[in-house]
């Protein structure tokens, strides 16, 4: 036998002695979840849909054989490296093999802090062990996707997959780490959940078709955000990247120092409007533009070129649609939605988000 040979037998060996030692998940770990689509109101057809509250997380799947557990991100990374607590408790149930999909959260000072979750992903395996001491993450359980005794359950209509994760939940009752998502079939608690949306916990409201099997990779599901408005100052700018036009406007509001704090930004400025609206914020810069929190610094998500902005005298007034507040900072980019040469800017204040 020939060198080459000898190593591709050696090499054949070494494939199978891993496939053998593998973990059976019973589904595969590349198994995307199931996706929603936005939708402008909830849809109301009697007795066709669950609704539960759209958690404000990091979306996952777990999957488990024995004392083998595997976390994975909607992306499909692997996310068990920076939530290791979460690993230790699902390892801990007494559930020997399933297949489970939910949102990882975690609570700082009886809040849901989505911050809290962000911080997590660090290169410092130190520093997650610290943070996964003082702030540990809750798996708040939506969906069942295989058990050991049911095998897959993909294939089955929501309700009976929503009674068989009751069914898993009740078994593993007592566990803090591993909660159940509420779930309703009334439009009306549905509507209260999405008025009560955008504060931390949740951000709106998410609708299942109950005879709907489980569809990885597929928005077979219908989300509604909660979207109010704002008037807020606009206390800076910044340039485009490729050209000297405005790319997007720097929002404030006024705390109660009287401070301007940074709030985000809006960059849904129509084309046709940024030569002459970056003529008319060039005439008023000026510094500080922002006299409490300012935009943040470079990190090592941004560059110095994306942190560059023109403060500006604190005398336009916008109003933006925004869907999420989290640090008392809009969660997302807002969206324009009318200037307020009415509103003073001294009436911007975070009484309207909160």
């Amino acid at each position: 036998m020939t060198d080459a040979a000898r190593a591709r037998g050696a090499s054949e060996a070494g494939r199978r002695l891993a496939e053998s030692a593998a973990p059976d998940f019973l589904l595969s770990i590349e198994t995307a979840p199931m996706e929603a689509r936005s939708a402008a109101v909830l849809p109301d057809e009697p007795g066709a849909w669950l609704y539960e509250p759209k958690w404000d997380g990091f979306r996952c799947l777990a999957f488990k054989d024995g004392s083998e557990v595997d976390l994975r991100a909607k992306s499909g990374k692997p996310l068990g490296r920076y939530f290791p607590e979460m690993l230790a408790a699902l390892r801990s149930l007494p559930a020997r093999r399933f297949v489970i999909d939910g949102e990882l959260v975690i609570e700082t000072n009886g809040q849901r802090s989505f911050d809290s979750l962000q911080m997590r992903l660090h290169p410092a395996q130190s520093r997650i062990a610290r943070l996964a001491a003082e702030t540990p993450a809750k798996y708040v359980l939506f969906d069942i996707l295989a058990t050991a005794a049911d095998r897959k359950l993909v294939d089955r209509p929501l309700e009976k997959r929503r009674a068989a994760l009751e069914a898993f939940v009740t078994k593993i009752d007592g566990s803090d780490a591993v909660l159940l998502s509420p779930a309703t079939r009334s439009l009306d608690e549905a509507l209260v959940w999405l008025k009560q949306a955008g504060q931390g916990a949740t951000d709106g409201v998410v609708a299942k078709p109950l005879s709907g099997v489980y569809e990885p990779g597929v928005r077979s599901m219908i989300k509604v955000k909660r979207l109010r408005t704002a008037d807020c100052v606009v206390g800076g700018f910044r340039y485009s990247s490729t050209s000297r036009q405005v790319a997007s406007l720097l929002l404030g509001l006024y705390n109660e120092a009287g401070k301007l704090d940074h709030v985000g930004f809006t960059s849904s400025i129509a084309k046709s409007d940024r030569a002459a609206l970056t003529k008319r914020l060039e005439k008023l810069r000026a510094t500080p533009g922002f006299t409490g929190k300012s935009p943040g610094a470079p990190s090592r998500w941004t560059t110095a070129r994306s942190t560059e902005w023109e403060p500006l005298r604190p005398e336009i007034v916008v109003e933006v649609r925004f869907d999420h507040v989290t640090g008392r900072r809009f969660r997302h980019g807002a969206a324009f939605v009318r200037w307020r040469p009415d509103k003073s800017p001294r009436q911007c204040t975070f009484d309207q988000i909160e």
